[in-house]
């Protein structure tokens, strides 16, 4: 039985588009140094799950809690500022500014100047492609190139929870083994991460737990290695 509190801990959650139920009495924990990965059908609520966390929608009911506080009456830059970090679905780097600036921008609710120019040149140094592009307009990125950046400015705001959505979508076989890798690299580094990922099979084989998301409800919940070898999730979603 564990008797570590949880670095996040949602309890109930609710969320509703228009009437709709789009998350209904979701309950799940994340620990410490954990990967947990939340797998699903697509319009199965784990993006909205992510956004909730990140308060860039509001849920109907529920609480969350991030090493005890509540999240529940903050605003989404206090979230970051509380030590969490979304790579959102689609990456969404700012196409038009140039790699540099992207990360600058990740490092906005910061003011320790110095601290910054130290993180970037960090961030650099573990992404060399990005340090070849320092200056390139972050649209011309391939897209795992995006993908990187992405990551990199999550990490500029020194957060203790890193949200993952969809980290693989779009990307060739080979660059989504090199973005997992990054990832078992961070989580090797102290950072504790909720993965949302299309690829099943992979978010399982590097998360240490998993949850199973289905029409906005929690089915099942595990070791990752038990939902590997689980006949309805091999069935579901390990094709």
């Amino acid at each position: 039985m564990r008797t570590v509190q949880p670095l996040l801990d949602i309890q109930k959650l609710f969320v509703n588009y228009d009437g709709i139920q789009a998350l209904e009495d979701v309950t799940l924990a994340v620990y410490p140094g954990e990967i947990v990965t939340l797998i699903g059908a697509n319009g199965a609520g784990k993006s909205t799950t992510l956004r909730s966390i990140s308060r860039l929608i509001k849920p109907h009911s529920g609480e969350m809690l991030y090493g005890g506080r509540s999240l529940s009456h903050l605003r989404a830059h206090e979230v970051v500022r509380l030590g969490i970090a979304q790579v959102p679905e689609g990456r969404r780097v700012l196409t038009r500014q140039s790699v540099f600036d992207n990360l600058l921008l990740g490092a906005y609710t910061r003011n320790d100047t110095h601290a910054i120019a130290e993180d970037i040149d960090r961030h650099f140094t573990t992404f060399p492609r990005l340090a070849e592009r320092r200056n390139q307009l972050a649209g011309t990125l391939s897209g795992g190139e995006q993908q990187m950046l992405a990551i990199a400015r999550a990490l500029m705001s020194r957060p203790k929870l890193l949200l993952l959505d969809e980290p693989s979508l779009g990307l060739a076989p080979i660059m989504v083994q090199e973005i997992f890798t990054i990832i078992q690299r961070l989580h090797a580094s102290g950072v504790t991460i909720l993965l949302v990922e299309q690829n099943a099979t992979l978010a399982l084989k590097y998360a240490d737990r998993g949850y199973v998301l289905e029409a906005g409800r929690i089915t099942m919940s595990g070791p990752a290695s038990s939902l590997l070898t689980d006949e309805r999730v091999k069935q579901a979603y390990l094709g």
